[in-house]
């Protein structure tokens, strides 16, 4: 049975483990990254008391809208979403969104941030509004800006590296079958943890593939120095387990 290690967060590995599981391989648990809420939200809860002003709110994670439905003002209702319009990056995103009670407007079929920009439609003089990660890429911003927009860019969480568990540096000592990547920045502190660790990264027990979530991860992994890289065609976990499954 192929081993294969998962890098995201422990509380968000769940259900890629089970993918895993039915699909009958074994699943790793090697959390490098957690994702913690930023203690100010001073400008969250003010951007949010003038949803109003916006013509567009972007969520690019299913953490970000968790972080911004925890801090709503008191006073904002679920009716008053309708004045504005929610796009969602990626089918998790946008489920994350209606188990708080709002629909997307729009959800690109290509989960990145780039794909977004076409659905937006006029946005000359419109004001975006971006709940995100303290360090995110600037692709989307930069991108709302060249349309004539504004984007309102809030850093609402970060992300933070995580301890390794013994029995994950155990699985990875002896040799796991494929890395998982699901974000740039789990490429970047499994990197380092690894080291940390006195294992070289590039050379691991059982010589792993590596399997990214999508294009960005994809380049990201290869940036980084790794090879044999893949990426899966769809950006879900359901599709890294697809990918996953084709490799001989």
């Amino acid at each position: 049975m192929k081993r294969i290690l998962i890098t995201r967060p422990r509380l968000q590995a769940e259900p890629f483990a089970a993918e895993l599981q039915v699909a009958g391989f074994e699943p790793v648990f090697f959390p490098v990254i957690e994702i913690r809420p930023l203690e100010d939200h001073t400008a969250l809860v003010r951007a949010l008391s003038r949803l109003s002003c916006y013509d567009w709110i972007i969520f690019t994670s299913a953490n970000g809208v968790n972080v911004v439905f925890d801090h709503l003002p008191p006073l904002l209702q679920r009716d008053d979403w309708d004045v504005i319009k929610v796009a969602a990056i990626g089918p998790k995103t946008a489920q994350a969104l209606v188990k708080h009670g709002v629909v997307p407007t729009f959800v690109p079929t290509e989960y990145v941030a780039e794909a977004i920009l076409p659905g937006l439609g006029d946005l000359r003089g419109r004001w975006v509004l971006l709940p995100r990660a303290e360090i995110a890429r600037s692709a989307l911003p930069e991108a709302i800006a060249a349309a004539g927009g504004v984007a309102h860019e809030i850093a609402v969480y970060r992300t933070l590296p995580a301890e390794p568990t013994p029995a994950g540096l155990a699985a990875l000592t002896t040799g796991v079958d494929v890395v998982t990547f699901t974000s740039p920045s789990t490429v970047e502190n499994f990197v380092k943890i690894v080291r940390q660790q006195g294992l070289d990264p590039f050379n691991l027990p059982g010589a792993p593939k590596i399997v990214c979530i999508g294009p960005i991860t994809e380049s990201a992994a290869l940036q980084a120095g790794f090879e044999a890289v893949f990426a899966a065609e769809q950006y879900t976990i359901e599709g890294l387990t697809e990918a996953i499954g084709r490799l001989r």
